[in-house]
């Protein structure tokens, strides 16, 4: 329980790297920059991994690549904003998650070992579902967006519509150059809503 813990416990420190101020697209030499940054930041973490020995070498070799790949998403969503972006963001963290785990999973053996894996693979199951429903979610919130702003515009056109004839029948009963204006009055009244 208590390698769990720790587990649970590096997986949400890992996961503490996110998306901050998500805008615009950045300039191609900013994004060229950045992602520059990023392979020297890999580079730089794998040298630092070399001389290590054992099973810590290869969690180390791990936890760099997998914070490459998610720096990587990270700087698409911050280049380009979209849901596709989001998603591919999540699953770099579950995959980088996933693959650093079975790695810490290596020192273990027997049983603790095979439990070690399964566990590990249902923290990467649930994390690719998890991603799945935020982009489902995501889609289906903005079609609603959609949807509620295309009813909306039909409701004003209806109010427009149904106040503009309640306006003209009462023009109705008058006459003449008053029953004129008031038609005029009612037009006006209509375009400016």
């Amino acid at each position: 329980m208590k390698k769990l813990n720790l587990t649970a416990l590096s997986i949400t420190l890992f996961l503490g790297v996110s998306t901050s101020a998500i805008g615009d697209a950045m300039l191609k030499p900013d994004y060229k920059a950045a992602k520059e940054d990023i392979s020297v930041a890999y580079k730089s973490e794998q040298a630092t991994c070399k001389p290590i020995t054992g099973n810590v070498k290869d969690v180390c070799s791990e936890e760099a690549k997998g914070r490459e790949k998610v720096a990587k998403a990270e700087l698409e969503v911050k280049n380009n904003p979209s849901d596709k972006h989001q998603y591919d963001l999540r699953m770099a963290k579950a995959d980088a998650v996933y693959a650093v785990a079975k790695e810490k999973c290596d020192d273990a053996s027997g049983n603790a070992k095979d439990v070690c894996r399964k566990e590990a693979k249902g923290a990467y199951v649930s994390a690719k579902a998890d991603a799945k429903v935020a982009e489902k979610t995501s889609d289906t919130n903005a079609k609603a967006r959609e949807k509620n702003t295309d009813v909306r515009k039909g409701s004003v056109t209806d109010k427009q519509d149904a106040a503009y004839a309640t306006a003209k029948e009462k023009c109705d009963a008058l006459s003449g150059d008053t029953k004129m204006n008031c038609l005029n009055e009612a037009k006006r009244i209509n375009v400016q809503h």
